[in-house]
């Protein structure tokens, strides 16, 4: 991707409303924030011809009927959990630029919330189902009483806190940057709840070594983006933002953690530097990055991931503020998962779109013309996309 004419572009952004306790299905949610990306790019349903849905909830055709969008010429669904909205940016980018689409719509939606903590009488989800990773969960870590994420991505943070001697204050300093930033959004489920390092430090267990703040939220909520080509993205009413860069990767083996030669070889670990090097940067010229938090720990494997430091050596990259507002390198700054809700990680990807079109407000990165966004899936799949301005 040498130019700007060889590029696709984000050309729309929407969202729904994030909270706890949703009336909508996901699909009524995914359909609303459709809707607002496609009020947002100045198109209609009738523009989109290809569609990069969600792996739960829905499926291309029946977002299609719902849109009125009467030739689908291009239809994919990524099955890699989180890390499938990041990764989808990559595969609708490629589907435009080969010319098998014009214009991709990606969405997600869930109820994150009320799935999981249904309120009597309210409408009930779908129960979700992820694949192999469904079929490795009820067969080989149930029967042992690992039961949620926290549990089995402990097993790999464990490892990682002892070996590299991290401090507490180190993932704190990740949940209290994330949840500064959500004080300055608006739609950030934790806005009006400022938290210091001595609530995080606080904070009861969840599983060792995950404090309640090391954990990202619970919400219903969904998020859509519209891509199309470059040489159009001009013609539209809204600053695009191109796809520089984007690449997805899987760890060995993908669904069983205790058999990983390296548990730190994550995803991203071989997904990001074919991103950046399709981009032709280093994760360093980045003015801000979006990083998928689902825990704090996580978000530290993956900036080692992005070669911003050596291994065992973000416990001191991200202290002293320089992934704050101001600092050096601001870190999600609509709050992320930890604190403005979880979506997917698509949610990063519309922040880093305002970010780029200088929309962002009072947490808007001067003068942002580079933005990075990864994806976590699953039990370590990894997905980027690096974003540029006009």
């Amino acid at each position: 991707m040498s130019d700007h004419g060889e590029r696709a572009a984000i050309v729309g952004i929407g969202e729904s409303a994030y909270l706890r306790g949703a009336e909508e299905t996901p699909l009524e949610m995914m359909l609303t924030a459709t809707h607002a990306a496609l009020e947002d790019a100045g198109l209609s349903g009738k523009d989109i011809d290809g569609i990069i849905p969600p792996p739960v909830y829905t499926c291309a055709e029946e977002l299609a009927a719902n849109l009125g969008i009467d030739d689908l010429r291009y239809a994919a669904t990524i099955q890699m959990g989180g890390a499938s909205p990041t990764a989808a940016i990559g595969h609708a980018a490629r589907a435009i630029q080969d010319g098998v689409a014009n214009t991709v719509l990606l969405t997600v939606g869930w109820s994150g919330f009320s799935a999981m903590r249904p309120k009597p009488g309210a409408r009930r989800a779908a129960p979700l189902q992820f694949g192999s990773l469904t079929r490795a969960f009820r067969d080989f870590y149930r029967p042992y009483g690992a039961v949620m994420p926290a549990q089995l991505y402990a097993w790999i943070a464990t490892r990682y806190v002892h070996l590299y001697d991290v401090p507490a204050e180190a993932t704190g300093a990740v949940a209290i940057a994330c949840r500064k930033h959500a004080q300055l959004n608006e739609k950030a489920l934790m806005r009006g709840k400022p938290l210091t390092m001595d609530d995080y430090l606080a904070s009861r267990w969840v599983a060792e070594p995950f404090r309640l703040f090391d954990c990202c939220l619970e919400t219903d909520g969904a998020c859509a983006l519209i891509l199309t080509s470059a040489e159009r993205a001009r013609d539209l009413r809204v600053k695009p933002a191109y796809v520089l860069g984007a690449a997805e990767g899987h760890p060995y083996p993908a669904d069983d953690i205790p058999s990983r030669p390296d548990f730190f070889r994550i995803g991203l670990a071989d997904a990001a530097p074919r991103a950046l090097a399709e981009a032709g940067i280093q994760a360093s010229d980045a003015d801000f990055l979006g990083i998928y938090d689902c825990f704090t720990h996580v978000v530290l494997l993956e900036i080692e991931a992005l070669g911003l430091c050596g291994r065992g050596e973000a416990k001191d990259w991200v202290r002293g503020g320089r992934i704050e507002l101001g600092g050096e390198m601001p870190l999600n700054t609509h709050g992320g998962l930890l604190s403005q809700a979880h979506v997917w990680g698509m949610n990063h990807a519309v922040e880093a779109v305002r970010q780029l079109r200088g929309t962002a407000g009072a947490a808007q990165v001067k003068d942002a013309k580079l933005g990075i966004v990864t994806g976590w899936g699953d039990l370590g799949d990894g997905s980027i996309a690096v974003l540029g301005g006009a």
